[in-house]
């Protein structure tokens, strides 16, 4: 496994593509997954997430992956879980001082963060760990959460848009209501006054 880890890292661009290929299918998914029930996939998804994660990532399945941001180093690795590191323990050549023959989580974090196009992600401090999701998917959980983002983004869009529209034709409800397109055109639209 500790191998596998170390690949992982050594080609986190690879893996950050990949993921990125995959978190779209699972959004694009988003409708079925409502449809299905949400509850009703966590169980599937998140055993699949376990075999995968676990084998590439030594994944502890905390359901708050951050592999993105961190260079596709579990931080949950790190003996001391740490979420922000490193600590101040690193011995010489980047190794745990818990672990002597293990290379610290957080130096392979910035290792494999180098080559990622989301380089910058590792500086954002990230929240605590919430105990309560362990076991949970967080393929699910994210890809739901930006499927969530996107609807809303789409109906601030159309709202946008309408809003443009009966800002550049203020009087256009007064002179012809828009639920009847096909209503005969009312005097001061023909030019004529009301007399």
């Amino acid at each position: 496994m500790y191998r596998i880890r170390l690949f992982a890292t050594r080609h986190s661009r690879s893996f950050e593509w990949l993921y990125q290929r995959f978190e779209a299918v699972m959004v694009a998914l988003d409708p079925l997954f409502e449809k299905i029930g949400y509850n009703r996939v966590e169980r599937p998804v998140a055993l699949i997430e376990r075999g995968v994660k676990g084998l590439l990532f030594d994944c502890k399945m905390c359901g708050q992956c951050v592999l993105s941001s961190t260079g596709m180093s579990c931080p949950m690795n790190c003996p001391k879980e740490l979420r922000n590191g490193p600590c101040g323990g690193v011995r010489e050549g980047g190794f745990c001082e818990v672990k002597p023959l293990m290379r610290c989580v957080w130096v392979q974090a910035w290792d494999g963060a180098s080559q990622m196009r989301g380089r910058d992600r590792i500086l954002q401090v990230l929240p605590p760990v919430d105990r309560r999701l362990k076991g949970s998917s967080a393929w699910l959980r994210a890809s739901r959460e930006k499927a969530i983002a996107l609807r809303a983004h789409r109906i601030a869009g159309l709202d946008a848009d309408r809003l443009a529209l009966a800002n550049a034709f203020p009087q256009a409800r007064q002179i012809e209501p828009t639920s009847a397109p096909l209503a005969p055109e009312p005097p001061r639209a023909q030019g004529k006054s009301d007399q």
